[in-house]
């Protein structure tokens, strides 16, 4: 695969969900507080910018300016390190309806993104399912599995789907 000339810059709110996916896999493997994590990531600028510029596919040619890498909502990465945590035993649950192997075999890359998208689908209502759908995908193209946002996706829209008949009955 070719890739572009020049990349398309990543919005604050993706670049946040990249670094809550990082985030979120370390606390997966190390046990580590997100925030402990978060605050990490956030003292650490030459640790962000080696993350940001692999993050950015950028090639010694086209680095991002520091800006680009900078270039984060703060506030939707707290959300999300302190929100999927806080929801882990409710994620984990409806993850474990549509997912074709115990929780435990999932790729961990892929499980951070699954449970950061199922978040969103879950609790954060100013998200389209559709958006936080997306985002996982992308996310695991990046940073996933060759084929692997394949099986993101499918889970995370048989979640979405069961939350709008959910929300149907209520009705």
């Amino acid at each position: 695969m070719t890739k572009p000339a020049h990349p398309r810059p990543v919005s604050p709110r993706s670049q946040s969900r990249r670094y809550a996916a990082l985030a979120l896999y370390q606390w997966h493997l190390t046990g580590d507080d997100p925030m402990s994590i978060k605050r990490h990531l956030l003292d650490d600028p030459k640790w962000l910018d080696a993350i940001a510029a692999s993050l950015n596919e950028a090639g010694d040619e086209d680095e991002p300016t520091p800006e680009e890498r900078f270039n984060f909502n703060v506030e939707l990465l707290e959300e999300l390190l302190s929100g999927v945590p806080a929801h882990i035993e409710e994620i984990d649950a409806q993850l474990e309806c549509f997912l074709d192997r115990p929780i435990s075999q999932v790729d961990p890359v892929e499980l951070a993104i699954l449970r950061l998208g199922a978040y969103e689908i879950l609790f954060s209502d100013n998200i389209p399912d559709r958006v936080a759908i997306n985002e996982a995908v992308e996310l695991t193209k990046l940073l996933g599995a060759h084929e692997g946002y394949k099986y993101v996706n499918g889970v995370l829209d048989k979640i979405a789907r069961r939350k709008a008949g959910d929300l149907e009955r209520k009705l």
